[in-house]
């Protein structure tokens, strides 16, 4: 207990694993069977049931439920009541405690507040889902996805802007400089592998997001990594 930070409130079952430096606040609880990584911020009021499975540095916000059959890798970020699913027919009246479906949240995926995950899908890594959104099926890396039912808006940088692709297949994060490419709806960085942190000097967000509205189409050599 001593290697992370939890709220007297919140009760952790035995059995859970919670990793070194992650913090649990309010009206939390962690079911006997949950993993959470290390360096982990879990909100107010979340639950986190049995099987349910937490990389490291995730942000989950406030009254959030994660339930069994549902992987979160590194890095993601879960909006304010967002919604999570296991079962795609649910009935009080039968059980299918044995029949969890899965969800998988890939690395630096954001779910936005009061998006509903449909289980059975996976989030590609770099994913955006915009509040409120619908998600019904799987989303690629980098994807954008708005509305209900939710739908393939285009695509967001690590650094969460909107990348507006040349005709050369080609764009840049406004804030980082990164440089990405477009293949069909295949994207890559080309500035720094996806499975890579970001580097320190990148990992704090010096403006507020409008203010890379005003020209998105400015760029400049990244920085290396």
């Amino acid at each position: 207990m001593s290697d992370f930070k939890v709220h007297s409130s919140s009760v952790i079952d035995e059995g859970a694993l919670v990793g070194a430096g992650t913090s649990i606040w309010h009206f939390c609880h962690i079911c006997s069977g949950a993993v959470i990584g290390e360096n982990c911020s879990i909100g107010q009021n979340v639950l986190v049931a049995d099987n349910a499975i937490l990389g490291n540095g995730i942000k989950v916000q406030n009254n959030v439920a994660i339930y069994g059959g549902v992987t979160i890798e590194n890095d993601v970020f879960l909006g304010p009541s967002c919604v999570l699913t296991n079962v795609t027919n649910p009935r009080s009246q039968v059980s299918r405690k044995t029949l969890y479906e899965n969800t998988l949240i890939r690395r630096g995926a954001t779910v936005g507040a009061n998006a509903t995950i449909v289980c059975d899908v996976t989030l590609g890594r770099y994913c955006f889902i915009g509040a409120g959104a619908l998600v019904t099926k799987d989303v690629p890396d980098y994807g954008l996805i708005l509305g209900n039912p939710g739908k393939l808006s285009g695509y967001m940088s690590r650094h969460g802007h909107k990348l507006n692709f040349d005709d050369s297949t080609h764009a840049v994060c406004p804030e980082s400089h990164y440089r990405y490419e477009r293949v069909g709806e295949k994207i890559r960085c080309l500035d720094l592998d996806e499975d890579q942190p970001l580097p320190g000097e990148f990992s704090v967000g010096t403006q507020s997001y409008d203010s890379f509205k005003v020209n998105t189409s400015v760029s400049r050599p990244p920085t290396k990594a």
